[in-house]
C-alpha cells in the first residue's frame, strides 16, 4: 500500500512537470522544424494524459480525503506551503485538461502556418497551469495559477485568431475576465490576514463571520461568474470564440469555463456556506435570465460559432444551478454535466474547424447539403447535436437530469423556467444541423467537397467515446464524485 501511494504521487508529480519539459525542449529546437515541433508538443501533451490514466488507477473512490498530496514548504515565516492533491471533485476537470490538450494540438496540425513553435509552447504552458489549477490546496497558488492562464490565452487568441477583431477579441476575454480577478486578490488579502494562512485545509477549520461570508463571497463571485461567464458578464465569451483559432475555441469551452464552477465548488459553497445560502435566489435569478437569454439569442446568430458559444453559455448556466442546489444529487450533476459539456461542446466547436479550414467561412448561410458529399462529417455533427440537447444516452442527459433532479427539491419555479432551455435547445441545435447537412448543396459557393480524414476522425473518437459511455454507464464517473460531494454537504450543513 505504502509502495502504491510513493508511486502515486511521484505520477502526480510527473504530469505537473512533463508539460514544462516539453517547453523546454521545443525552445531548443530550430523554428524551421515544424514538423518535429508538433510530434514533440503531441508526444509530451499525450504522455501527460497517459499519466493522468495511471493516477485515476490508483485513484480510492471510497474516500472524501485529498489523495496523492504533497506539501512543500517556500516560506516558514509567511506560513506559506506549495501544496498539491486530488479528490472526487478535481479529478474529471484534470482529466478535461489532458484530454483536450493533445486533441487542440492534432486539430491545428494543418492550419496553424506561422510561430508554430510559439504556438506549441503556449499550449504546452497552459496545459501546466491548468494541471496546477485543479490539483493546487493553496488559495493564494490557485489564483496565480488561475490568473496566469489569461496570459497565454490572451496570445493564442490575438496572435493565430482568424479575423481582423482578434486583438480586440483577446482585450475583452483579458480585461472582462481580469477585473473580476482583481476583487478576488483583495478577498485572499483579508483571507490570509484573518487565518494567518492560505492553505485549503486550514481555510476550512476557520469560522468566519456573517457580515465577511458576505463580503468575501461577493468577492469570489465576481471573478468565478466572469470566467464561466453568467450574464451580464458574458460579453467577452462570443466575441473571443469567433475570432479564436479552432483549437482556442475548443479549450475555452471544454476547459477554461469550467474554471468558474470549480472556484464555486472548491472555494464558494465551503468557505462560506451562510453567504450561499444567502445569495442564493440572485444566483437563481441571474440563471434564469442567462439560460433563457442565451438560448433565444443563440437561434438569431448566423456565424456558426457564435451560435454554439451562445449554447455554452446557456449550459454552463445549468451547471451553476446544479451547484446552488445544495444538495447532493445537483452537485454531482453540476460536476458530471461540467465533464459532459467539456465533451460536447469541444467538439462542436471542432466540427466548425472542419468546414472553416476547407471553405473559410463559418456563415451558414453558404452551407447546405453536406450530408450527401460528408456522410461521416455528418454523422458525428448529428452526434454532438443530440448530445447538445440532452438526449437520453448521451452525457448530457444524465447531467441535465441530476441538476434539474437536485434543483427540483429547492425550487421548483426556478427548475421548469430553466428546464425551458432543453426546448429552446432542442430548436436551435436541429436547425443548426438541418441547415448544414441537408437541403441542395450551394455550389456557387463551393466547387469541392471532401469527408473526415484520418486525423480529423482521430480528434473526433475520444470525445465521442466520452460522451456515449458516460452517457451509458455514468456511475464510471459517479462513483468517484460522490464522496468528495458528500463531504462538500456536510461542510455546508454542518
Amino acid at each position: 500500500m505504502q509502495n502504491k501511494m510513493i508511486l502515486a504521487k511521484t505520477i502526480l508529480i510527473y504530469i505537473i512537470i512533463l508539460p514544462i519539459i516539453g517547453i523546454f525542449s521545443i525552445l531548443l529546437l530550430n523554428p524551421n522544424e515544424k514538423r518535429l515541433i508538433k510530434l514533440l508538443a503531441l508526444n509530451f501533451s499525450c504522455s501527460t494524459f497517459i499519466g493522468f490514466l495511471f493516477l485515476w488507477a490508483f485513484f480510492d473512490k471510497a474516500t472524501a480525503q485529498f489523495q496523492f498530496s504533497t506539501k512543500i514548504l517556500l516560506s516558514l515565516l509567511l506560513n506559506l506551503n506549495f501544496f498539491i492533491g486530488i479528490d472526487g471533485i478535481s479529478i474529471f476537470f484534470l482529466l478535461l485538461t489532458c484530454l483536450l490538450i493533445p486533441i487542440c494540438l492534432l486539430a491545428s496540425w494543418d492550419s496553424i502556418y506561422y510561430n508554430l513553435k510559439e504556438f506549441c509552447i503556449a499550449f504546452l504552458l497552459l496545459n501546466f497551469l491548468l494541471i496546477c489549477v485543479f490539483l493546487v490546496l493553496d488559495i493564494l497558488f490557485f489564483y496565480i495559477f488561475f490568473e496566469s492562464i489569461l496570459i497565454p490565452m490572451f496570445l493564442i487568441i490575438g496572435i493565430w485568431g482568424s479575423r481582423e477583431r482578434k486583438i480586440l477579441a483577446a482585450y475583452y476575454f483579458f480585461l472582462y475576465t481580469l477585473i473580476g480577478s482583481i476583487v478576488l486578490l483583495i478577498a485572499i488579502t483579508y483571507i490570509y490576514s484573518q487565518v494567518g494562512a492560505t492553505d485549503y485545509e486550514t481555510m476550512l477549520t476557520f469560522s468566519f463571520t456573517k457580515f465577511e461570508q458576505k463580503f468575501l463571497w461577493f468577492a469570489f463571485f465576481l471573478s468565478f461568474a466572469s470566467k464561466i461567464p453568467m450574464v451580464p458578464f458574458h460579453l467577452w465569451l462570443p466575441e473571443a470564440h469567433v475570432e479564436a483559432p479552432t483549437s482556442g475555441s475548443v479549450l475555452l469551452a471544454g476547459i477554461l469555463l469550467k474554471l468558474g464552477s470549480y472556484g464555486f465548488i472548491r472555494f464558494s459553497l465551503p468557505l462560506f456556506p451562510i453567504a450561499s445560502f444567502y445569495f442564493a435566489p440572485l444566483v437563481y435569478t441571474i440563471v434564469v435570465i442567462g439560460v433563457v437569454f442565451t438560448s433565444f439569442t443563440a437561434i438569431r446568430q448566423t456565424d456558426f460559432k457564435r451560435i454554439i458559444a451562445y449554447t455554452s453559455i446557456a449550459h454552463m448556466n445549468l451547471v451553476i444551478l446544479g451547484i446552488f442546489s445544495f444538495n447532493s444529487i445537483g452537485i454531482q450533476g453540476a460536476i458530471f454535466q461540467s465533464l459532459s459539456h467539456g465533451f460536447v461542446a469541444s467538439a462542436l466547436f471542432l466540427i466548425i474547424g472542419v468546414v472553416y479550414d476547407r471553405y473559410k467561412t463559418r456563415l451558414v448561410k453558404y452551407y447546405g447539403g453536406l450530408a450527401i458529399v460528408m456522410p461521416i462529417y455528418v454523422f458525428i455533427f448529428l452526434f454532438f447535436s443530440i448530445a447538445n440537447i440532452g438526449f437520453p444516452g448521451t452525457s448530457s442527459f444524465v447531467g441535465e437530469f441530476l441538476i434539474f433532479l437536485g434543483a427540483f427539491k429547492i425550487n421548483t419555479t426556478i427548475t421548469f423556467l430553466s428546464a425551458t432551455s432543453m426546448v429552446i435547445g432542442g430548436g436551435y441545435s436541429l436547425w443548426l444541423f438541418n441547415r448544414i447537412c441537408y437541403g441542395n448543396l450551394k455550389i456557387q459557393y463551393t466547387k469541392t467537397f471532401f469527408d473526415l480524414s484520418y486525423r480529423e476522425f482521430i480528434t473526433f473518437l475520444p470525445l465521442l467515446l466520452g460522451s456515449l459511455v458516460s452517457g451509458i454507464y455514468p456511475s464510471i464517473f459517479l462513483n468517484s464524485i460522490n464522496f468528495s460531494v458528500n463531504y462538500l454537504i456536510e461542510l455546508l450543513y454542518f
